[in-house]
């Protein structure tokens, strides 16, 4: 499965009825993709699933309690929302916070967990649906999709931040 182009991909696992676990390898040392994935200067810059999107709005309060909001733009104007809650902040390891979409999706927890070795940090994003049909219903979505394509994005830009 990797390929030149693609050298470390993102695997996706469902090791539970309500999980889906996010997997990806990049090329920096981890406090930096800590900074990467939890800074407004760095997020709309990378987590902007298929190509055509921008994030104008990208607010995070990074703490226990603090609440977050991303708003994605197509050009058409089509505007796209989520927003949550931060329950735990463990910097540069470990992020768990609420996700929701809007009323027709159902809330979900999601655990970012950021492991370091040799310079390398193995991204692990576990997010925990309320239930089956929820999770499968999130994966016929173009999740898998649109999460590979930030996360090439985040490897890329990783090159660059540093």
């Amino acid at each position: 499965m990797t390929s030149p182009s693609m050298p470390n991909p993102t695997t996706f696992a469902t090791p539970s009825d309500r999980e889906v676990v996010v997997t990806r390898v990049v090329d920096a040392p981890r406090r930096l993709v800590f900074e990467a994935w939890t800074s407004p200067k760095h997020v709309p810059l990378w987590m902007l699933g298929p190509e055509g999107w921008t994030m104008p709005v990208c607010e995070i309060d990074l703490r226990p309690g603090g609440a977050w909001h991303f708003v994605w733009r197509r050009a058409d104007g089509t505007e796209m929302g989520m927003h949550g809650v931060y329950r735990e902040v463990s910097p540069p390891e470990r992020v768990v916070h609420t996700e929701s979409w809007g009323a027709d999706w159902p809330e979900t927890i999601n655990t970012l967990v950021l492991s370091e070795q040799a310079g390398k940090t193995t991204i692990t994003l576990t997010v925990l649906y309320p239930s089956k049909e929820a999770r499968d219903a999130a994966l016929k979505t173009g999740m898998k999709e649109g999460l590979s394509e930030s996360l090439a994005r985040l490897a890329e830009h990783l090159r660059t931040a540093a």
